[in-house]
């Protein structure tokens, strides 16, 4: 089965046309990566599959289920988490407060195993995310989707901004995951992270 199917996604802001036909297929236990320039609609295929700004035409399935009016809290609780570039975590809230946000979710991920996979968030746990640097706030935002026990998880630009050791920690976590069976849809710009 497909974790994600998308067909003849056409989307706009306002009344300028943005995704002109977009497809895509993200097999269970696959990464796929969406490569592009700045301004090439990357984020907006992203916000139009988990229903943030809806395609006026064409299909999104998940695992079967065709999403496409689906608002977006619905496609988070049927197994979707979403990473938005810019991290986005609560600046004023601890690191264990970020991980608590999410509506817990029966699965594998709990805060004890979101420490172990990042054992320095697990040291910096009473730091307010703004105390955090860049590596570690993109870190959190993956932690605290993986708190959904996500089966499907869609990053946007997760090396956006970060010196190359940190992104190639990203990239060993993403790889991570899809060991574990989840499907992974990468957005990129950085085609040599994406791709090594």
């Amino acid at each position: 089965m497909n974790a994600l199917e998308a067909e003849g996604l056409n989307t706009y802001y306002g009344k300028s046309h943005i995704l002109h036909g977009v497809g895509l297929t993200v097999r269970e236990g696959e990464i796929v990566t969406l490569l592009g320039r700045n301004g090439a609609g990357k984020t907006t295929t992203l916000r139009s599959l988990v229903g943030l700004t809806p395609a006026r035409q064409g299909t999104v399935r998940i695992f079967g289920a065709v999403t496409t009016h689906w608002p977006p809290y619905r496609v988070a609780a049927s197994g979707v988490g979403f990473v938005p570039e810019g991290r986005r975590i609560f600046a004023n809230l601890t690191v264990e407060e970020n991980l608590m946000v999410p509506r817990e979710r029966p699965g594998p991920w709990t805060i004890p195993r979101i420490y172990e996979l990042f054992p320095g968030l697990a040291a910096r746990k009473a730091n307010k995310g703004r105390q955090l640097s860049g590596g570690e706030q993109e870190m959190l935002a993956i932690a605290r989707a993986l708190m959904l026990n996500p089966k499907l998880l869609l990053l946007d630009e997760p090396s956006l901004g970060l010196a190359p050791l940190i992104v190639q920690d990203v990239f060993k976590v993403v790889v991570a995951m899809r060991d574990e069976g989840m499907s992974v849809l990468l957005v990129e710009q950085n085609v040599r992270a994406a791709v090594d």
